[in-house]
């Protein structure tokens, strides 16, 4: 990530003659990550971290991430130019009340929930509308915590943002250059919109992710054959599932309504399957895989929704001593992290023994290149 140029670094800044400050209540994985690229990007930034985890805290001041960290919300927080709500949902409230008493009146609170509609009666309740633009990186890992942050996670990614009605334009735009900064692509929404597109693209797909694993695990034999072939795409399907089962609970109760409207949809849409499949209409069951297909294939490449992109490829490789060493090695020699690296046992769908997954894509675009020049036949994951 690229340091700010200076004149955008001013619009950030606030007028007067000092460092921005940004604090943050709570500092796991998005926090974490927000924080590390705000450094990046402007290492003037004085930063103040409030989280549970001592051991976050610490980690954040070795790495040379908050330049002071605290155990409660208490005075330091009042020379915030931005202060970031990154715990867990369910604490909004109290910290809110706990914010209120130490917050300045320049200062803009934000959050990075992917539901909005609660925080925004939050906000009300509290009288700070004029003080608040809700906010939501949409971006994240199945791991979770500060110690798997990185500033990278928010590269190219869309940032939502819900504005309330009596902010000031002008708190918006400094906000966007903000979240420019962390090399995210601002967008602006109502919250309501938000919280509906989030639940058909995110959080329902989550929980069809989870029924899935768990209809297998239910239907499985006792010797656990389903679960051994599952390595394919019915493993690439259900990479969600492996989500924080605490967050996935506090956004199904947050987002409840809109969630319940899709998956009565979804339902429906199955039954009507269910019917194609009982009567055994070729025509229909066709155009439902065709028309799916013709839409998924119409989605952009840029890894920017809810869900991050894998960035993978598999390769065919022989059965012999030192054929996976031989990869891994030509990548390091190449400075190529590696992500992830197996042997795929099920091919149903991709073509290649050998799959490797890459933490960025330009990490892959170099992998194909130098594997490809080097006689490996490769088939990169769509």
């Amino acid at each position: 990530m690229n340091t700010l140029p200076v004149n955008d670094r001013e619009d950030c800044a606030p007028a007067q003659n000092r460092p921005l400050t940004v604090g943050f209540v709570g500092l796991g994985l998005i926090g974490g990550s927000i924080a590390k690229a705000l450094k990046s990007a402007l290492p003037y930034l004085r930063m103040i971290a409030y989280d549970l985890s001592k051991e976050s805290l610490a980690l954040a001041e070795k790495d040379g991430i908050a330049d002071i960290t605290v155990t409660e919300i208490n005075e330091a927080f009042r020379s915030c130019d931005y202060i970031f709500l990154c715990a867990p949902i369910s604490g909004n409230g109290r910290n809110l009340s706990a914010l209120k008493k130490y917050l300045s009146p320049s200062c803009l609170l934000t959050d990075v929930g992917s539901v909005k509609t609660g925080i925004h009666k939050h906000i009300e309740a509290a009288g700070l509308s004029r003080q608040f633009i809700g906010g939501h990186p949409m971006a994240g890992s199945e791991r979770f915590g500060y110690a798997n942050s990185k500033a990278r996670l928010l590269e190219n990614a869309y940032y939502i943002l819900t504005p309330t009605e009596t902010v000031a334009p002008e708190k918006l735009d400094a906000y966007k250059k903000l979240v420019a900064a962390m090399g995210a692509i601002p967008l602006v929404m109502d919250a309501g919109l938000h919280d509906y597109v989030t639940a058909a693209v995110s959080h329902l797909p989550h929980i069809i992710a989870a029924s899935l694993v768990r209809l297998v695990k239910e239907s499985d034999s006792e010797d656990g054959i389903m679960k051994m072939i599952a390595a394919g795409g019915f493993k690439d399907i259900t990479r969600i599932a492996s989500s924080s089962p605490e967050m996935w609970q506090q956004i199904c109760l947050t987002n409840t309504d809109n969630i319940l409207r899709l998956l009565d949809s979804y339902i429906r849409a199955l039954s009507r399957v269910r019917e194609h499949l009982e009567a055994k209409d070729a025509g229909q069951l066709y155009g439902f895989f065709e028309q799916a297909r013709n839409y998924r294939d119409s989605f952009p490449e840029a890894s920017s929704g809810p869900i991050k992109k894998s960035y993978s490829l598999t390769v065919d490789i022989a059965d012999e001593t030192g054929a996976l060493a031989s990869i891994a090695s030509l990548l390091a020699q190449n400075g190529i992290s590696i992500k992830n690296i197996g042997i795929t046992h099920n091919r149903e769908r991709a073509e290649g023994a050998l799959r490797i997954e890459f933490y960025e894509e330009k990490d892959i675009r170099s992998a194909y290149d130098i594997l490809k020049s080097q006689g490996y036949v490769l088939f990169e994951k769509k």
